[in-house]
């Protein structure tokens, strides 16, 4: 079974050759007690690792099974000795943090032997060398022979085929000796068991055969095997390949550092540390993200990325007149130069100033879901003006209070363009009747519902006040609640200088605002038709209105009162009517299909409203005949055409184009009726043609994002369909994410330098550990543990301790955050803004293991490359 053939054994010291064994031959029987004698230093030890396959031979042949091991590689050798060897050795060598039943177990672990069937084979294995009753002891609470027992246990568990032993009484007296020859000789009896001694009476006494070394030499063989016996081959002596479970080396690991308590806390502490400030950082990071965000979202809402029907890119402007600032240097320093502000001004708002094509954009909104994606809600604005009416038949809207404030009696004034360039911010802060997002979820985020309900028909309106439930006198005298010749006659006596008496504060239940109806009097209502086929408008008068048009009108009840949310950025202080896009949509179509539209539809060239044909006089002009006819005009006026034209020419505008704008000019200055003016005051408006297009980014970088798709959309379009967008938090953002980007930088970089630090102590810790372990890694190389099983415990141990430091880093700060949030609502109000997120948390874990195995890399390597019979010297 058992060849040795002229094995030789060298070892190196410097330049030395040092032999140890010298052309030994020897060839061994299936089951006998072979003893090995011999002075030390003559190489029975060396001889005995040889054939356990521990050490290597230099030269000669080790035949096991009828198989040459000179081809052997290291998991051959592994096999050889999991499966084939069982070792006793003279210190026992039991790795002292595992029970003596994880002790036996280990070898079958190798073998990748079941759990259960581990646990039995070890216990049967205990239970014949006498120790069934010491299964969950530890090493250091069992005598002498007991731990020698345990040994031979381990050995014999795998059923071996040869059991080797190194000096098993050595450190035995002299009746435990006896007890374990007596064990070995029992043992031998079906199988090889070759043993090492310097007791020739123990030999003489139990062995049946006696070989004796000097020098690296056999010089006895007391019962040498001859040819002439029956040789019985075990070919299947090499089995499987053993491989270590990583449970196993997380049971292996976990228990040596349990034995080292508190050098392991403070291990997981300090690499905890650097953990700890990352997380603190998270914490901090995720919780200003979070109240940022949801401040963004409710800000944003009074900031949309405007779009008007004609528009200019007011940041564009911006920037380019701070550009031409930045470029203006004098050429000589004792000349004054000439500072164009307004003309520079003119020329970049005319550069910026363009007619947008809001049909073929919305189109190209509803078709994508790109904007949707990022915006919290798009609004489709419409020029069609809401003539609504208080219950006692006072119009209140288009709102009239600021006309009285300036002493105006026209309150077509308060109705303007609406898509005038500047009016927009302002019509937003007067107007008092306002639509409502149809976004539910961002409407339910921002505000409370303090009464009632919200809209759910096109009908039912609300009420919103601000956070403290007030609502501004504007607003009341803007819904008819007071009565506007109050604030008339307030304005008079403001003007005569006399004392004006502050009035009174009024208040109003819930109750009271939840019965106020208003009347919506559709545009058209006002026209009514002539037997000659025209059209006469009643706008102007109210007795005719209030008796005859109102009592048909679209009644709107007030359903709900709203209040800005505690948490909430946004607020009113005004206060406003709010209504559902649904009103303005049942509004215009109801204008469209009125008989009055249709009439002037169909008659396009003729003025219902006097049967006359359009003027055409200027249509056929070119532009000198414009210019005689601006010469006609009185001085004023002529100034004002003469100078648009000069500008116009100077910024070298096509021909074409300045007599199309001219003619638009002279139209509307003259109030020269035209179909799309008629169209206009009838309040007619094309749902696929808005006004406007606001659109609300849900954050700061959704902004970006649609800021980015309009860009996107431009650079596919032609020049005429190109959009310009009025973009007010653009410049602010600029800021906003150089802060980011810069804190994003510190925070990198220090997280660079802990996870650095705490890497390099975790190599140095396991290190420490691979030293401390040394014998353990030989015990578990002679049992037939790899080196990548021996990489894979000291692995197991960084991953262990990496754990350890994540899980108590992530401890410590949740009760680190409890202090520091007392200490943010104190000085901030903001109550909960340091909060870890839970998958933060788990990543940090993550990382903390991720890290401190790659730092246990090397060690790890260390370990796996010592020489198990060097490792097995090791105290």
């Amino acid at each position: 079974m058992l060849t040795l053939t002229n094995i030789k054994k060298d070892y190196f010291v410097g330049e030395m050759t040092v032999p140890a064994l010298k052309g030994v031959s020897i060839e061994f029987r299936d089951n006998e007690f072979v003893s090995v004698l011999g002075p030390s230093g003559c190489g029975k030890t060396t001889l005995l690792n040889i054939i356990g396959g521990l050490d290597r031979y230099t030269q000669g042949d080790l035949v096991i099974g009828g198989k040459s091991t000179k081809s052997f590689k290291d998991r051959d050798w592994d096999n050889y000795r999991n499966h084939s060897v069982g070792f006793i050795f003279q210190s026992y060598n039991l790795i002292p943090h595992q029970t003596v039943l994880a002790n036996v177990e280990l070898a079958l672990t190798l073998s990748g032997v079941s759990k259960a069937q581990r646990k039995k084979r070890a216990a049967d294995a205990l239970a014949k060398v006498g120790l069934d009753d010491q299964l969950t002891k530890k090493p250091n609470q069992l005598s002498g022979g007991q731990m020698q027992r345990v040994a031979i246990a381990r050995a014999l568990v795998n059923d071996p085929d040869i059991l080797l032993a190194d000096e098993p009484t050595g450190a035995l007296d002299s009746e435990t000796s006896v007890q374990i020859m007596e064990l070995l000789k029992e043992i031998a009896k079906d199988r090889l068991v070759i043993m090492v001694t310097h007791n020739p009476e123990l030999a003489d006494q139990y062995s049946t055969r006696i070989i004796r070394l000097l020098d690296g030499e056999v010089i006895d063989d007391s019962a040498p095997y001859t040819h002439d016996e029956e040789k019985k081959e075990n070919q299947d002596t090499v089995k499987k390949h053993p491989s270590m479970s990583f449970l196993t080396a997380l049971s292996l690991s976990l228990n040596n550092l349990m034995t080292k308590k508190a050098r392991t806390f403070l291990t997981s502490f300090a690499g905890s540390i650097g953990i700890i400030g990352i997380a603190l950082i998270l914490s901090l990071q995720s919780g200003v993200d979070a109240y940022i965000q949801k401040v963004e979202e409710e800000t944003l809402s009074s900031y949309p990325v405007m779009i008007e029907g004609q528009g200019m890119d007011l940041t564009n402007m911006i920037t380019d007149l701070m550009k031409k600032e930045e470029e203006s240097v004098p050429e000589k320093e004792d000349v004054i130069y000439s500072h164009n502000i307004m003309t520079d001004m003119l020329s970049t708002m005319s550069k910026g100033f363009s007619k947008n094509n809001l049909e073929r954009l919305k189109k190209h909104i509803e078709k994508t879901d790109d904007f949707k994606k990022y915006a919290g809600e798009i609004e489709y604005r419409y020029s069609t003006v809401m003539n609504i009416y208080d219950e006692s038949g006072k119009q209140i809207n288009p709102n009239t209070v600021v006309s009285a404030l300036r002493g105006d009696t026209d309150a077509s004034a308060e109705s303007g363009n609406n898509n005038s360039m500047m009016g927009a911010s302002m019509r937003q802060n007067a107007e008092v009747w306002n639509r409502l997002f149809d976004n539910t979820e961002l409407l339910k985020k921002q505000y409370t519902v303090l009464d009632g309900n919200l809209p759910k028909n096109y009908d039912e309106i609300v009420v919103v006040v601000d956070k403290n439930h007030r609502i501004s006198d504007f607003t009341l005298y803007s819904l008819g609640l007071k009565d506007s010749a109050e604030l008339e006659e307030m304005v008079n006596k403001f003007r005569a200088g006399e004392k004006i008496k502050e009035p009174k504060q009024t208040s109003y239940s819930f109750d009271e605002i939840l019965k106020l109806k208003f009347k919506l009097l559709i545009n058209t209502d006002y026209y009514t038709e002539n037997k000659d086929g025209t059209w006469s408008d009643h706008s102007k008068e109210d007795v005719y209105v209030r008796n005859n048009l109102l009592k048909n009108a679209i009644e709107l009840k007030v359903v709900g009162i709203l209040a800005p949310k505690e948490d909430a950025a946004v607020d009113n202080t005004y206060g406003f009517v709010g209504y559902q896009s649904d009103l303005m949509e049942h509004l215009i179509n109801k204008i469209n299909d009125s008989k009055i539209v249709k009439a002037q539809k169909k008659q396009e060239e003729t003025d219902i409203f006097t049967g006359k044909p359009f003027d055409a006089g200027f249509d056929n002009m070119n532009l000198a005949q414009l210019e005689g006819y601006i010469a006609q005009l009185p001085e004023e006026q002529q100034g004002e055409f003469q100078g648009y034209i000069m500008q116009m020419q100077q910024q070298g505008t096509p021909e074409e184009e300045i007599v199309k704008t001219l003619k638009d000019a002279l139209k509307k200055q003259l109030n020269t009726a035209t179909l799309e003016g008629n169209l206009e005051k009838m309040g007619v408006a094309d749902l696929n043609i808005p006004s406007a297009i606001y659109i609300y980014p849900k954050d700061f970088e959704a902004k970006e994002k649609i800021t980015d798709l309009i860009n996107h959309y431009n650079d596919k379009a032609k020049e005429e369909n190109k959009i310009t967008y009025t973009d007010y938090i653009g410049l602010m953002l600029s800021s906003v994410t150089t802060i980011i980007n810069a804190i994003s930088y510190i925070l990198i970089a220090f997280v660079s330098i802990s996870l650095n630090v705490s890497s390099i102590m975790i190599g140095i810790i396991t290190y420490i550990s691979v030293l401390e372990r040394t014998k353990e890694i030989g015990i578990l190389r002679a049992m037939g543990a790899s080196k990548r099983d021996i990489s894979r415990v000291f692995n197991a141990e960084t991953l262990i301790v990496g754990f350890a430091a994540g899980a108590i880093g992530i401890l410590l700060t949740l009760l680190l955050l409890i202090p520091i949030n007392a200490i943010i609502t104190a000085i901030t109000e903001i109550s909960g803004l340091a909060v870890l997120p839970p998958n933060g948390g788990v990543v940090l874990v993550l990382i903390s293991m991720l890290l401190t195995f790659i730092a246990g890399l090397i060690p790890a390597k260390i370990a796996a490359k010592k020489d198990p019979v060097t490792a097995l010297r090791t105290e």
